[in-house]
């Protein structure tokens, strides 16, 4: 039945208590430990019927139940001190206000598909939307001019169950809204805001929702409407659901959509974060809004926009990175192309690493690549990968100098240390760590920790951790109908003195689960030793698409019911940021077996530093770079195979050799005083050097000097006095491009014919033909270095050359001296790149020329 009229019923809370309220609506609360005593004391059944969803429970409570709390002081000055504790944290004085008064007018606009910031909230699927969720969190914390925008789905993320063989299977919870801290934004008229953006010739009207992130405001866009038919209602019903049509509807909506939201509400962004190549059409709306706005030619706006673009890519496969076929692009955002005026080819080229190659597809991170100037893998390793993968848009350059530069990932440490552990840290560490998680002084206190303190704290996590996995398989038991015999002995599962390691993440095959399980004899004699037992805890779901991944999971939920290892393994359900908490708190290692370098960086490992856990992993993504020898452990030396089975063979028994003759050994060995100290000494050192670098707060103080500021600037600079700016850079560039086929290095003098003596100089003069140009449009550069067994030159140190004559006829000669540091065989080249006052980037995909007469 279909209802004639919809109205919204709402918790009719005492007036004494509407403080409730306002700390249910900010997400603040989540990584507030007060703030969630403070809704688990109303009521702690309703609370996990509720799924930790502080509006669900106001809605849930019985009236006559806040009459009763109305009169309970105690819990009614708890709820003041927790009310006190947001006003005190919105208006405080934070970093970017004291070290960036400068770029106050700043807006930056983040965009991402996803964003995990509590469980009450699923619009997420993993790793990717919880970073952009403490992306948020972190950003509020340093009072970034920060805005989030995403999709709100009606559906979110896959809920998975296993069947009695143990292969998965989906379900889709409907999300209700109205019992979700989220609100929508009315206009000015007091009705719902609504935006329309074009797909295929149809308009789809989309409204805007938001959610406050402590300081930080996040948009979130729902198509399901009436005022939509089938082809818009949809859009936003599923994460990552449906075909390649609706995933370029959901790109569309994110990226044009987004930013026409913003302008709705009047907010401007100077500079855009495309969090993967999702919403990288922003650039498209971009451009067209400062075309039609602001009466720049399309050059001029594909300029301002590029330099004002920050990009950060997480894939480190090509197959993996998003693409579409020309002919979808052109049917569904055509439109913008006729309207910015380029033709078919001009854009389709944009979205190309050979723009002459008319079988390519059109891909978004390629197209974000070559329209953000600020572009960013997410470790070190992960750059350099990047780097490797995307040279073909720089050629001409060597790989390592690709403009892909390295943001390592982090968490939020609110978000993820155990409460217990918290208080601890402000025991013997301080308030500050708190406030500043990145200081590396205040880290150094950990070692100062009682030894027995720091145990008798991560022991009570795991006991936590073993009663939470009992009561989830109880009731994962309960649901496929075991048997009541099974159900009792559920309460027998795992050991809370046990050895316990952790693996929860996305069951994608390149992660290999099931690594652990290569050789059963070997790791039942491990888990089920008398004297020394290990448990395992699994957790994780595969995509809906992915037979391969619940293959895997299938095979580890069957030896998991092996009767002599049903007690010391457990696969959990439904994965999810509760379900994380307990594993990551609670955990004494946490293992990752990517194939090394599929893994981009990977944030679990960082959650359990926090709570006294220790890594054992692959050295690929953010443990390449962590891993010191001492802070925890490493599987294998960090080689690439190409022999997958080889990989396995010789990863599962570093594995099974690194628990057996020194993990296992160093936590049973425990002294007279019931410590095991050498165990602990690893947990502090992995604190001390991994808890300070790996955090967002660090992160975001990266992101905010590497690329925001620098970002903001360009904007600034380009975009003052009527775009004055811009229009400079544009008309000489567009010069630049003009006669940049016909520049050229007609001569090269250097005397190389006999040794060079170290301390000395070898003196290049070079001759340049550059008709049309002059001195100030070019960088004449010399590159020089060692020489490998090759014969080429690795990592080479380039500088710049000086103009010193102008011989006429367009011929200029440039001179420079290069310095003889190093003996042995070293070689020299040079090369031609553009140059411009408001060149924010060095590097331009297209423009570099190198002399090209060989050796000599």
């Amino acid at each position: 039945m279909k209802p004639v009229r919809i109205f919204k019923v709402i918790p009719s809370l005492p007036e004494e208590l509407s403080s409730l309220r306002t700390i249910a609506f900010n997400l603040w609360w989540g990584w507030n430990e007060e703030a969630v005593k403070l809704f688990h004391r109303i009521s702690p059944e309703l609370w996990e019927q509720a799924n930790h969803n502080p509006v669900a429970l106001l809605s849930m409570v019985p009236q006559e139940n806040w009459f009763t709390l109305i009169k309970d002081e105690s819990f009614i000055a708890h709820m003041n001190r927790v009310k006190e504790d947001l006003n005190n944290y919105i208006k405080r004085t934070r970093w970017f206000e004291k070290e960036h008064p400068e770029s106050q007018n700043a807006a930056i606009a983040y965009f991402s598909m996803e964003f995990g910031l509590n469980d009450c909230l699923p619009l997420y699927s993993g790793g990717l939307g919880v970073l952009s969720g403490d992306h948020l969190k972190s950003s509020s914390e340093l009072g970034i001019p920060l805005v989030g925008v995403g999709l709100l789905y009606g559906q979110g993320y896959l809920t998975q169950y296993l069947s009695n063989d143990g292969w998965q299977h989906e379900v889709y919870a409907e999300n209700d809204f109205s019992n979700m801290p989220v609100r929508i934004v009315n206009g000015q008229d007091d009705n719902p805001l609504k935006i329309s953006v074009k797909m295929a010739e149809k308009e789809v009207m989309a409204e805007i929702w938001e959610t406050d992130v402590g300081n930080i405001r996040l948009f979130l866009l729902n198509t399901n409407i009436e005022e939509n038919d089938s082809f818009g209602k949809y859009i936003t019903e599923k994460l990552y659901g449906g075909d390649n049509d609706m995933r370029i509807k959901q790109e569309i909506l994110l990226g044009i959509g987004g930013l026409k939201a913003l302008r709705a509400m009047d907010i401007n962004p100077t500079v855009v974060h495309m969090n993967e190549g999702h919403s990288a059409f922003i650039v498209l709306e971009r451009i067209r809004g400062l075309m039609k706005e602001n009466g720049l030619s399309y050059s001029q706006a594909k300029l301002l926009s590029a330099s004002s673009c920050v990009f950060t890519t997480h894939t480190p496969v090509p197959a993996g990175n998003e693409v579409f076929h020309p002919d979808m692009i052109e049917h569904y955002i055509g439109y913008i192309r006729e309207e910015i005026g380029v033709t078919k080819e001009e854009l389709f080229s944009l979205g190309k690493q050979n723009p002459k190659n008319s079988s390519e597809n059109f891909g978004m991170t390629v197209f974000a690549l070559k329209n953000s100037h600020y572009c960013n893998g997410v470790s070190k390793l992960h750059a350099s990968v990047s780097r490797s993968m995307w040279s073909a848009l720089w050629q001409g350059i060597d790989a390592d100098e690709v403009p892909i530069t390295h943001i390592t990932n982090g968490i939020n440490p609110n978000s993820w240390t155990s409460g217990e552990m918290q208080q601890l840290f402000l025991r013997y560490i301080g308030p500050k760590m708190l406030e500043e998680p990145e200081n590396q002084k205040i880290w150094e206190r950990v070692l100062g920790i009682p030894d027995n303190e720091l145990w008798r704290t991560h022991e009570r996590r795991r006991e936590r951790l073993v009663a939470f996995i009992r009561r989830r398989l109880k009731k994962q038991l309960t649901e496929r109908g075991a048997s009541a015999k099974e159900i009792e002995e559920a309460d027998e599962v795992l050991n809370p003195d046990t050895l316990t390691i952790g693996f929860a993440r996305r069951f994608a095959t390149y992660k290999r689960a099931s690594l652990i399980l290569s050789d059963l004899n070997r790791i039942s004699k491990i888990l089920t030793d008398k004297e020394r037992p290990v448990q395992l805890i699994f957790a994780g779901k595969a995509h809906p698409r992915d037979d391969a991944g619940k293959e895997i999971i299938k095979h580890l939920y069957q030896v998991s019911k092996m009767p002599n290892l049903k007690n010391h393994i457990v696969f959990i359900e439904n994965y999810d940021m509760n379900v994380a908490r307990y594993m990551v708190q609670g955990c004494d290692i946490w293992l990752n077996t990517p194939r090394k370098p599929l893994e981009a960086s990977g944030t679990s490992g960082m959650k359990v530093c926090f709570n006294g856990g220790l890594n054992l992993s692959v050295l690929d993504g953010w443990w390449n770079e962590a891993y010191n020898g001492k802070n925890g452990w490493s599987i294998g030396r960090g080689e690439v195979y190409m022999d997958y089975k080889a990989e396995d063979e010789v990863e599962s028994s570093s594995l099974y050799d690194t628990l057996e003759n020194d993990v296992i050994l160093k936590f049973y060995n425990i002294g007279r005083d019931g410590l095991p100290r050498e165990w602990i000494k690893m947990m502090k050192e992995s604190m001390r050097t991994l808890c300070p670098v790996f955090n967002t707060n660090r992160m975001i103080y990266e992101y905010t000097e590497k690329s925001y500021i620098p970002a903001h600037n360009s904007w600034k600079t380009l975009s003052e006095d009527n775009f004055r700016g811009v229009r400079e850079f544009s008309e000489r560039f567009d010069l630049i491009s003009k006669e940049w086929g016909s520049v050229k290095i007609t001569e090269l003098t250097a005397d190389t014919s006999k040794p060079a003596q170290m301390g000395t100089q070898i003196e290049v003069t070079a001759t340049v033909y550059m008709d049309g140009l002059n001195p100030d449009d070019i960088t004449v550069e010399v590159c020089h270095g060692k020489l490998n067994y090759k014969g080429e030159i690795e990592n080479s140190t380039c500088f710049a050359m000086s103009s010193v004559q102008n011989t006429g006829k367009g011929i200029y000669v440039f001179r420079g001296r290069i310095p003889c540091l190093e003996s042995g065989k070293n070689g020299f080249s040079l090369r031609i790149l553009p140059r411009n006052t408001y060149l924010t980037r060095k590097l331009v995909p297209g423009f570099v020329k190198w002399f090209e007469n060989g050796v000599q």
